[in-house]
């Protein structure tokens, strides 16, 4: 939110921007509450990444979500996401590797119009989050960046989508 808040300085609306922030920081506070509140206060959530070659999991502060799901609503990521991908912010794993840092639900970044044969191999359909049907998926193209309209976005799908899979 550092970001919005200086672009705010910079446009001489720092009021404006401030008011948005703290708006948006309550909002997804409580979405987060009313999901841990539903889905359990321990619940956790993976965001992983692909480019159809390559598996990416997420950690806290890397665009696609992160910042709303980690930071604002107050999701708990897995251990094993913590380990490896919170201090670079991301970090490369394979498919068969996906089961070891998948939380109880799943944020799936791809570009829509990408290669998803992954999603029929055994080591996905095996992953709880995938059995519980508690994948939501986003485009990554849509998801890149954190200015305000793609966090509005978000925070809305994620709210629906968390809820629904509960």
């Amino acid at each position: 939110m550092n970001q919005q808040l200086e672009i705010g300085k910079v446009l001489n609306k720092e009021k404006e921007a401030q008011a948005w922030i703290d708006d948006f920081t309550s909002r997804a506070k409580a979405a987060g509450e009313e999901i841990k509140a539903k889905a359990g206060a321990n619940t956790t959530v993976s965001v992983f990444e692909t480019d159809s070659q390559n598996f990416y999991v997420l950690g806290n502060n890397w665009a696609r979500g992160t910042e709303i799901l980690y930071q604002a609503m107050g999701l708990q990521m897995t251990d094993k996401v913590k380990q490896d991908a919170l201090a670079p912010g991301y970090y490369t794993i394979s498919l068969e590797l996906l089961p070891e840092y998948a939380g109880d639900f799943i944020v799936l970044s791809r570009k829509q119009s990408g290669e998803n044969s992954f999603m029929q191999s055994e080591v996905w359909k095996k992953i709880d989050a995938v059995k519980n049907n508690r994948v939501i998926e986003i485009d990554t193209e849509a998801s890149s960046y954190s200015d305000p309209i793609t966090l509005e976005h978000l925070l809305k799908i994620f709210h629906e989508q968390f809820l629904a899979n509960s």
